[in-house]
């Protein structure tokens, strides 16, 4: 929360805690242990500002009917300390708690003071956090679902950011193991058959056929002709991958970069095996005495810490997948020493995480130092169809081919606007749409429509203002009210959002705010009004702008100052 809201909220509390003392006291209620309870914005503001379920929770320690223990607390209740003027019972014993007028002034005053620091705050205690996102494999081109990943960790990198974490931004390299060698195979195949046709040289069956393995593979017979043709396979190989992955990587880098989304670290997993990381880890594993042999290969004894038992080294000595992972997260928490790392993994992910955490355990780590954020899979959809391929070029979309066709603002804005956890039909139309069906189109118009009224009334000599406390009581319409009572919800939304790692309420709350500012632009004029009314109502502009401004800016969407 705002420090002014946290202040309300906190005195609220002390307010409702001394009431039901009172009443235990003067016998409106039975002598008990007062409950934990919860201050929380209702859904619908119309409810109030701030709704407590104290009545609700309190009925079992009082062994009391809730609608009883809410009019003991209201009849007991002193709001004269407190920022709020009224409290009313609703339901069967919700009690809901109104601002007091003067407090949505100073909302204004602090948005206005704090500007594009405005929902800063130190909820994180400055912790050192990882996120790692995206990580793709560079065997080829990114696909959707790692557009999907890609906001989803850079918006959740920024919030953490806005409230207090020290974070650094990660990208996972895989650019080792078996999948390398796969690639390197396909290489070779799409290198030797220019010079030797499909028939004399073919082509893997489980082999990478994406148009870069082709285009690499030219490249580099472009560069080098025909001198690996003769050469020994190993050396041939490894040619290829020297030449073939810095371009696909690079590529990954570019494609990124216009997508908005820029990190941090590009930590290689090759290192871990040219440290000889990898092969230390099975070691400390061994050490632990937390393996076993079978079958001539080592297993990892997983039943003992919370997931099932796993190969961590096949019979043929070469090790899984997982132990370079387990020696990444090593260097992550211990060697590096972040307080907190967060993944974000697609959902086919859900098995791997159980070990990698049973690894850590036996290490002796911490294991909730690790958090996996799984997000579902994304649809393509159009005129209410699924879609696979690209219009154009007829072949799957990838990230470049969907910015080819969607504003990266779009992109952006609608997969950002679901929790990770619940799948997405991306609406290809809608993403084109530029009327009030599309959010980012309302969103940016919302901005762009309160950069107008600033233009057209400094076209009339008129700037923006402070004013004061009187003037700003002013503002009484419901319109005006609810939002500036939004506004001041922002800075526990970023909270929330970095407490449940869903930087989806990020767009819903900028979704929302547009809405609201709509609804206060269709209803309250500014120009043309008496000037102490004109001036407050701009100034209530001015502070949604700097609001949607800064909580676009965590989004990396651009706020218009016309359209």
């Amino acid at each position: 929360m705002s420090i002014l809201v946290s202040q309300a909220t906190d005195g609220l509390r002390s307010a409702i805690i001394r009431a039901l003392e009172l009443a235990m006291e003067k016998g409106a209620l039975p002598q008990a242990q007062i409950p934990a309870f919860t201050l929380e914005i209702p859904a619908d503001r119309a409810h109030g500002d701030w709704a407590c379920n104290a009545a609700m929770v309190g009925a079992r320690a009082f062994h009391t009917a809730p609608r009883a223990i809410a009019q003991a607390i209201s009849d007991h209740l002193d709001l004269s300390a407190t920022a709020f003027s009224r409290c009313e019972i609703a339901g069967p014993g919700f009690l809901n708690f109104t601002y007091e007028d003067t407090f949505y002034g100073n909302v204004l005053r602090d948005i206005w003071e704090k500007g594009s620091h405005y929902g800063e705050s130190d909820f994180g205690g400055g912790k050192r956090v990882l996120v790692e996102y995206v990580s793709a494999n560079p065997t080829g081109p990114m696909h959707i679902g790692n557009a999907r990943g890609g906001v989803l960790g850079d918006t959740l990198s920024a919030v953490l950011e806005t409230v207090g974490y020290r974070v650094e931004r990660e990208f996972y390299v895989n650019d080792a193991g078996n999948q390398v060698n796969k690639y390197a195979a396909s290489l070779e195949a799409r290198y030797m058959q220019l010079y030797k046709g499909e028939e004399g040289f073919p082509f893997p069956e489980d082999g990478y056929q994406g148009p870069d393995v082709t285009e690499n593979a030219k490249a580099f017979a472009q560069q080098y002709g025909d001198r690996f043709v003769d050469a020994d396979p190993e050396e041939r190989r490894a040619a290829l991958i020297d030449f073939g992955l810095p371009r696909n990587i690079q590529g990954l880098h570019d494609d990124l970069q216009r997508y908005r989304v820029e990190y941090d670290n590009w930590f290689h997993e090759s290192t871990l095996h040219q440290s000889g990381a990898v092969q230390e880890m099975v070691e400390k594993l061994r050490e632990k005495g937390v393996t076993y042999e079978k079958d001539g290969a080592l297993w990892f004894r997983g039943g003992d810490f919370g997931s099932e038992d796993f190969v961590l080294v096949r019979s043929n000595g070469v090790p899984t997948y997982v132990v370079p992972d387990i020696a990444y997260h090593y260097d992550k928490l211990v060697t590096r020493n972040f307080d907190w790392a967060i993944n974000v993994l697609g959902a086919d992910h859900h098995g791997y995480v159980p070990r990698l955490k049973a690894a850590l355990r036996a290490l002796g780590i911490d294991a909730d130092r690790l958090t996996v954020v799984l997000m579902q899979m994304v649809s393509l959809v159009r005129d209410g169809e699924v879609v696979k391929a690209s219009k154009r070029s007829g072949k799957a979309i990838t990230l470049v081919t969907l910015l080819e066709e969607v504003p990266v603002d779009a992109a952006r804005f609608l997969f950002n606007s679901y929790e990770p956890n619940t799948r997405i039909d991306f609406d290809l139309d809608l993403a084109v749409q530029q009327d009030s069906q599309n959010p980012v189109y309302c969103a940016q118009y919302a901005h762009a429509r309160i950069c107008s009224i600033l233009r057209n009334l400094k076209a009339d000599g008129v700037e923006p203002r402070a004013c004061t406390p009187e003037e700003l009581l002013l503002l009484s319409t419901p319109e005006e009210r609810e939002l500036m009572s939004f506004l001041a919800g922002y800075t526990d939304e970023l909270k929330g959002a970095a407490r449940g790692l869903d930087p989806a309420r990020v767009t819903r709350y900028i979704t929302n705010l547009s809405t609201l500012f709509h609804k206060f632009y269709n209803t309250c004029r500014v120009r043309g009004e008496a000037e102490p009314l004109a001036a407050a109502r701009l100034y209530l502009c001015c502070a949604a702008r700097t609001v949607l401004e800064n909580a676009m800016a965590l989004l990396k969407v651009d706020a218009p100052e016309s359209m």
